[in-house]
């Protein structure tokens, strides 16, 4: 009798029980900046001052290694967003849109929108032009999104004219003069950096208490480097420098190596000139810096921290002078290594540097799987959760990145120790760098007879990824534009 009444008596109590919550989905905050290289004080750099990235480093993972697949905006963007690599996407330049060739592709967005996230974009994600340019010239994804801002700045609508002018170069490049304006008036919130922070803040505000994939993409440091007066404060001339360029070094690596400059070296500024670009540049760092450390603040504000993870990413990195270089598009390391942290919440290994080679179209399968939401089979790159929860495990996979120039195509692979580069499939030179003995990439080992089996080795790991030349803008084949899947 006892027994049934204790029974009864459990019965009743799990049928009045409130129902358990259902787990709260991980939300994801998506931060971007445009032409950002490594020269960042989290990195190790003595000089720039960027203690709001700096701070979120120490919350999360630093990857030390981490590589974009192709070092200009587009090509690169558009592998992130569809975690396939440039020879799937056929996107090499500024014009081509991934969808021509695969219409049916699901982007990182719209996997978490199938999911019941809010996702929205503030700023620049994928490539377009200027921010009035969207709907028209530009190449936004709007399958992506259920809602855009396009922010334009002061910065935007009236000073980039007058670097323009100053320059005669459309676009703010260096050319022969400096591409780049102290605003000496104007203040943060009326840039156009500033008031893409303050419109993530108010989606924040609005989207808190439903789960949302929140992009936020800033456009700086990419030139022309304009930014308030404050920050060109922050730096001193004479504390500038330029990196020396190695004796002969020119004569050493195939022509293609060095054609992204041209005039070369330095597009032909003087050393000042040069000086100024540079000061500039770190000037528009610790100015969009300021812009990420409003919209954290705001996610710690509104108590989203513990339920959102963070990423911080740039689209490539950028010369400053090495090797004689302005810019990017080279397979060298400074235009292919790019910046990357991820945060998720508790903090479990906050602070820890991750030496492991890792590419941008591994962020795709990554946020997929800690999110718990099953991604597209045919992605390209792999979860770095494992490295996420220990940044020292093991991991064997390298870094692909290539660049294109018509008739010379670059392709390079990243070890943790080598560097390995094929220039029109090795018809037109290769380059091998240790990066134990060599990390500035110095001196070109790809001729030397000692490294002739380190030479053979990289080359087969080289081409499992790229066995053959690809053409830019065309459907590959093998992959099923109805189903949006690779036929095996």
């Amino acid at each position: 009798m006892h027994l049934r009444l204790a029974l009864a008596l459990t019965l009743l109590a799990l049928a009045t029980a409130p129902a358990p919550a259902a787990e709260k989905k991980l939300n994801v905050l998506f931060i971007a900046v445009d032409d950002m290289n490594n020269d960042l004080g989290c990195y190790g750099h003595p000089l720039v001052q960027s203690p709001n990235i700096d701070r979120l480093a120490k919350q999360g993972v630093r990857f030390d290694r981490a590589y974009c697949q192709f070092p200009l905006c587009s090509p690169s963007r558009s592998s992130l967003m569809t975690g396939l690599r440039p020879d799937t996407t056929r996107v090499f330049d500024l014009q081509y849109h991934f969808r021509q060739g695969l219409p049916e592709v699901v982007t990182l967005p719209q996997l978490f929108a199938k999911g019941g996230y809010y996702t929205a974009r503030v700023g620049k994600i994928y490539h377009y032009g200027n921010p009035g340019q969207i709907g028209t010239s530009g190449l936004d994804d709007p399958a992506s999104w259920q809602e855009v801002f396009n922010p334009a700045g002061r910065d935007k609508t009236a000073l980039e004219l007058d670097v323009i002018r100053f320059t005669g170069k459309k676009g703010g490049g260096l050319g022969s003069a400096m591409a780049f304006l102290n605003d000496q008036t104007g203040k943060d919130e009326e840039h156009t950096d500033g008031k893409v922070a303050t419109q993530a803040i108010e989606l924040l505000e609005k989207h808190q208490g439903a789960p949302f994939f929140l992009a936020v993409g800033f456009y700086k440091p990419h030139c022309p480097w304009i930014a308030p007066g404050a920050y060109f404060e922050r730096y001193s001339p004479d504390k500038i420098k330029l990196p020396e360029i190695a004796p002969g070094f020119e004569n050493s690596v195939p022509a293609a190596a060095l054609a992204s400059t041209k005039p070369w070296p330095y597009e032909g500024l003087t050393p000042d000139q040069a000086r100024a670009c540079k000061l500039a540049y770190y000037a528009t760092i610790s100015f969009v810096d300021a812009q990420i450390g409003r919209v954290l603040a705001a996610l710690d504000r509104l108590g989203l921290r513990e339920s959102t993870v963070v990423v911080f990413w740039s689209d490539h990195g950028y010369h400053l002078g090495e090797h004689g270089l302005w810019f990017k598009r080279s397979c060298f390391e400074e235009s292919t290594r790019v910046p990357l942290i991820i945060a998720p919440p508790g903090r479990k290994q906050a602070g820890q540097v991750c030496p492991r080679t890792v590419e941008l179209i591994d962020l795709y399968p990554t946020l997929a799987d800690l999110a718990g939401l099953v991604p597209p089979k045919i992605l390209e790159g792999a979860s770095l959760r494992p490295l996420l929860e220990n940044p020292a495990a093991p991991w064997t996979r390298p870094a692909f990145s290539q660049v294109d120039r018509g008739g010379s195509p670059g392709h390079t692979v990243r070890t943790e120790r080598w560097r390995y580069t094929e220039w029109d499939f090795g018809a037109k030179g290769v380059e091998l760098y240790d990066h134990q003995a060599d990390p500035q990439e110095l001196h070109n080992l790809g001729a030397d007879p000692a490294q002739a089996a380190t030479v053979t080795e990289m080359k087969v790991l080289l081409k499992t990824v790229h066995p053959a030349p690809v053409k830019a803008g065309r459907a590959q084949p093998g992959f099923d534009r109805s189903l949006g899947v690779r036929v095996e």
